[in-house]
């Protein structure tokens, strides 16, 4: 592999790690922050945030991205909704993320799970604000209004990468059914924010880039986020590059042009880094 650039070192906060690791275990819950190795864990511990990733630990997608595990998954757990929004009442978080594992096992792709968790939050953490990281749900709407009805302030799906990729890299994604998400969204609640965010380092070109911002653009989607590819093990997909704080600082530029509400780009960004605040940003920018 290659070496790490200096601007992708980060520091690493053990005690803030292990106090939330340590609810999360309690609680019988995943994070998505320790399941996928994300660069900013040990800063969004310290601050008593964390993505919460429900349905189980097992995703039944292989993508060559990704360092969630791939595996059978088991029964949904009744309690889980309840269990999250008491590890965020615990944690007095304002915003909250909720991401999933793919649940292509089941009927509704876990759409039901991830409503009632949203509604329990509400419940629980009044005037706290949801955000949902859902899979593609394999496209159906019906699926995703289940979702939206729950009334999530921000619905976020990735198209994670550049349409040439996804062969490769995502076999079991379409990019068109991923772009479809977010157009759904946007058509069936309008007051909702859309986000979704993708990489680079993957080995894309820069007309690929273009290509894929003015696709993403034309869903009407509100919040973008541009991240560093991180090889997870030698066994994924081989790192092409390690791209330099200046050209995610140009893409963002780029992107702001063409119209996204809020754009979180450099190395280190993750889809749901500082998500509070990139709800806020498009909040005023809608205003």
């Amino acid at each position: 592999m290659q070496k790490l650039p200096d601007w992708l070192k980060v520091p690493y906060n053990r005690q803030a790690v292990e106090e939330v690791a340590g609810l999360m275990k309690d609680l019988k819950l995943n994070t998505v922050c320790k399941e996928a190795n994300c660069p900013n864990l040990g800063e969004c511990y310290q601050k008593h945030t964390a993505t919460f990733m429900i349905m189980g630990s097992q995703c039944t997608r292989n993508c060559r991205f990704c360092n969630v595990t791939c595996g059978k998954s088991g029964p949904l757990d009744p309690d889980e909704p309840l269990h999250v929004a008491e590890a965020a009442r615990k944690l007095g978080l304002r915003h909250v993320v909720v991401t999933q594992v793919t649940r292509d096992d089941l009927p509704d792709g876990g759409a039901a799970h991830m409503a009632a968790t949203v509604r329990r939050i509400k419940e629980l953490c009044p005037g706290t604000t949801v955000e949902v990281l859902i899979s593609d749900l394999r496209g159906s709407e019906d699926a995703l209004k289940t979702v939206l009805d729950a009334r999530p302030d921000v619905m976020n799906h990735n198209v994670e990468m550049v349409r040439r990729l996804y062969p490769d890299v995502r076999p079991q994604a379409k990019y068109e059914r991923s772009l479809k998400v977010l157009s759904d969204s946007k058509r069936l609640a309008p007051d909702i924010l859309t986000k979704t965010g993708f990489m680079l380092g993957l080995g894309e070109t820069d007309d690929e880039v273009l290509t894929l911002l003015d696709d993403v653009r034309a869903t009407d989607c509100d919040i973008l986020t541009i991240s560093q590819y991180l090889q997870p093990t030698s066994a994924h997909w081989p790192l092409d590059r390690y791209v330099t704080p200046e050209e995610f600082a140009r893409w963002k530029q780029l992107a702001l042009q063409k119209g996204f509400r809020f754009v979180a780009s450099s190395p280190l960004v993750r889809s749901s880094y500082r998500a509070a605040e990139a709800l806020d940003a498009s909040k005023e920018t809608r205003a």
